[in-house]
């Protein structure tokens, strides 16, 4: 597991409870507590393992530079070359040969000497390729390598409870003194894990039938909040060409819309609607959403009122924190999914101006539509920001097929970013509050 992701969730839980003063009751901060070491005592299990230990790469000998220098030369018209950082060679010309028939030869050239490599489009003329010295980042091979499922399984276990304990705890049921009620809390649990455990498998199915080394899904829990800080994959080989960057970028959140949009059609009939001068600011705007609008038109027709808010189900906001999630991961931002679809279709280049582009626009919806939305700003920011590594093939573009989902998924990011707009409100019958 990444030590990173480890420190994040522990110190969301600790700002959690220094937000909110009502969580520091006994039961709360043991819970926390208990929390914190089950999740530091997984990362020494992984620790243990080699999971965090960094393998220092071989140096690059003038002779071995010499010899990939003259390999590389039959692809590529070199009009430059450096070292960077971690025994990378990194050179710049123009393709000699068409950009397949390169990476097939660069494929081969590489396999034999156990290097990772990236091939990417500078401009029109020029390329840049990038090889790593043998041992500095792991190569994807058949068959995978061996992996453990002990800690994942027990992580999701461990998600499962706390995210039953949240569930009831939403309702005003303490399991603690009624363990007996727990039942209440499994609708918002097992929508909510499915819907991320869905997410998570679509991205760890597709990166294994590209033969991409990647980890199973880990789950974080914890005994607040949502019960959970969500799931993650881990990603340890360079995915081979644009085509498997992106469909492994877009499995995930197509798969968590396979059960969020159940559950909603399902939990909003089940879901409670108040006169909006009776809800006290609490409730839900179905107009907030314009796939949220959708999807209630569908499930509740001519019941929807435009002076009503709603108190959503558990498994009716389950769904809704899945439209949520899947909105924050279509963001064509740096190493979100978006981000990785965005590079997949419009290259390095454009992706880094769209990111630049969307974190700019996120900001100022939190600034001046939904401040709500400045915590998570602030939080893709710093843990999502930065482009990751191309695929080793990134001269390739996708088909047109391809990338006519990809224009879809970023209209797909509209309909659930974006509040219903004013002409729809009368054939809709719902209200906006946000225009």
């Amino acid at each position: 597991m990444k030590a990173s992701s480890l420190l994040l969730g522990f110190a969301l839980g600790l700002l959690l409870l220094m937000l909110f003063p009502s969580a520091h009751s006994d039961t709360m901060f043991w819970l926390f507590l208990l929390t914190g070491i089950f999740l530091l005592v997984m990362h020494a299990m992984d620790k243990g393992e080699g999971g965090d230990k960094k393998v220092e790469p071989p140096r690059v000998d003038a002779y071995d530079q010499a010899l990939l220098d003259t390999l590389v030369s039959n692809v590529l018209d070199i009009t430059g070359s450096k070292r960077g950082k971690n025994g990378m060679l990194i050179y710049e010309g123009s393709l000699k040969i068409d950009p397949e028939e390169a990476v097939n030869r660069l494929e081969n050239l590489c396999a034999e000497q156990r290097r990772n490599y990236y091939l990417e489009r500078i401009d029109d003329q020029e390329s840049r390729l990038v090889v790593h010295a043998p041992g500095s980042a792991r190569i994807a091979v058949d068959p995978a390598p061996k992996t453990s499922y002990v800690r994942p399984v027990l992580l999701l276990v461990a998600t499962f409870l706390t995210t039953t304990w949240v569930g009831a705890a939403h309702q005003g049921i303490d399991l603690l003194r009624e363990p007996g009620r727990f039942p209440a809390g499994i609708p918002y649990s097992l929508g909510l894990l499915l819907i991320l455990g869905a997410h998570e498998m679509g991205h760890y199915l597709t990166a294994r039938h590209y033969r991409i080394d990647v980890s199973p899904p880990y789950f974080i829990p914890v005994p607040f909040g949502l019960g959970t800080f969500g799931a993650f994959i881990s990603m340890r080989s360079i995915p081979g060409t644009r085509k498997a960057l992106f469909d492994v970028a877009l499995a995930g959140p197509l798969a968590g819309l396979v059960i969020a949009v159940p559950a909603l059609l399902i939990g909003l009939p089940l879901s409670q609607y108040i006169p909006i001068e009776a809800s006290m600011g609490g409730g839900t705007s179905l107009g907030s959403s314009i796939l949220l609008a959708t999807l209630a038109k569908l499930a509740l027709g001519s019941e929807l009122a435009a002076t009503h808010v709603v108190r959503l189900h558990p498994l009716a906001f389950a769904g809704w924190l899945g439209l949520f999630v899947t909105a924050l991961n279509l963001l064509p931002i740096g190493q979100l999914d978006g981000g990785h679809i965005a590079h997949a279709l419009f290259g390095g280049r454009g992706a880094r101006t769209l990111s630049r582009f969307a974190m700019g626009a996120v900001f100022l919806l939190a600034l001046f539509v939904w401040p709500g939305l400045l915590f998570f700003a602030i939080l893709v920011f710093f843990l999502a920001g930065r482009t990751g590594v191309p695929p080793r093939n990134d001269v390739v573009p996708l088909s047109l097929s391809r990338r006519l989902l990809g224009y879809g998924a970023m209209v797909l990011l509209l309909l659930i970013a974006l509040p219903l707009p004013h002409p729809l409100y009368e054939s809709f019958g719902l209200h906006c509050p946000y225009l």
